[in-house]
């Protein structure tokens, strides 16, 4: 796997100062980022940015699926240590929380999910005991194999935000853009065909419940501004599946990994990934549990006026999930 650096947007000096500024007062107005009357207090805080710094944010497509916003700087002494596990995080970062939800409002709508996270709109991905093995943001010992976010949900979110805020030992988010990969039209074919569902991951133990029966989806679909993808392989039961298919859907895992590539982010940096072009995953690594060890900051958006998904999604029930939006929160 090429370690290459996905494109850069930067932010400059009056930029962050802007960001940073207005997320402090939202912080001090409200008391909390996860304060319901923050969340619904964001557009009015976007609207009152520049222009010029509403137009870097905008969500541009790149040919890449992904780019890296930088030029926030995040001071390693002031976060404490890295928590053990996401609920123990309380208000450890906050005002990043905040600017990462103003970032995330000026490209479109912040989601949430009722069953991760106490239904957080910002999610802290921090190694856990006990979960190393797991495919979850709580692993570290295993690969996370690449996917897409969520893709067990029709509400998925079209962009996946990724921000750094300590990351000692440069360990690397994997990304692998569709687009990029060299498919014959009978592959794609047979992945347009929908044979396999795509199971909830382990962070949601109430969908994990749900009785309802799994639907199958189809893997790749195709909209006007060209190929796109839905793809979980951890989480896709492969077993009852036909031979045709599972060769084409081999292939297509083959294909992602040759033209992955590894970005290690620095602090303050957000990795911005199309979740209907890009899978993204994570290398191994070998969690300390001392305070030093790798900590991310997510969130999940939608934007309007995006290709369309297939028409069949509207009928899944989504393992009984809701997606929250931060203006009804």
């Amino acid at each position: 796997m090429p370690t290459c650096p996905a494109p850069v947007r930067r932010l400059d000096a009056d930029d962050v100062a802007e960001l940073t500024t207005t997320a402090a007062e939202l912080l001090a107005l409200h008391g909390s980022a996860t304060s319901p009357a923050l969340l619904a207090d964001l557009p009015a805080a976007c609207a009152r940015l520049g222009e010029p710094l509403r137009h870097r944010l905008r969500p541009v497509d790149t040919p890449d699926g992904l780019f890296v916003l930088r030029g926030l700087e995040i001071d390693d002494s002031d976060l404490g240590p890295t928590p053990g596990h996401w609920s123990t995080v309380g208000d450890a970062g906050a005002l990043w929380d905040v600017v990462l939800l103003l970032v995330s409002t000026l490209m479109g709508t912040p989601i949430a999910w009722d069953g991760q996270q106490d239904g957080r709109f910002v999610h802290n991905i921090v190694p856990s005991p006990g979960h190393e093995s797991e495919q979850t943001g709580a692993s570290s010992s295993v690969l996370l194999t690449p996917h897409t976010e969520d893709a067990f949900h029709p509400g998925r979110a079209h962009l996946l935000l990724l921000c750094c805020m300590r990351n000692h030992d440069a360990i690397a988010t994997t990304a692998a853009g569709v687009r990029l990969a060299d498919l014959s039209d009978a592959d794609v074919e047979q992945l347009k065909r929908p044979v396999a569902p795509i199971l909830p991951d382990d962070a949601y133990e109430q969908a994990r419940q749900f009785g309802g029966r799994p639907a199958p989806v189809p893997t790749l679909f195709e909209t006007p501004e060209g190929l796109t993808m839905r793809y979980d392989p951890a989480y896709t039961p492969l077993e009852e599946t036909d031979e045709a298919w599972r060769e084409a859907y081999g292939r297509l895992g083959e294909e992602l990994a040759r033209v992955s590539v590894a970005v290690s982010l620095e602090p303050g940096d957000v990795l911005v990934v199309d979740n209907d072009l890009v899978v993204h995953g994570r290398v191994p690594f070998q969690a300390r549990y001392d305070g030093t060890d790798r900590w991310l900051k997510r969130a999940s958006v939608r934007v309007g006026k995006r290709p369309t998904r297939p028409a069949a999604e509207n009928d899944e029930h989504g393992y009984g999930q809701a997606a929250l939006t931060a203006w009804a929160a």
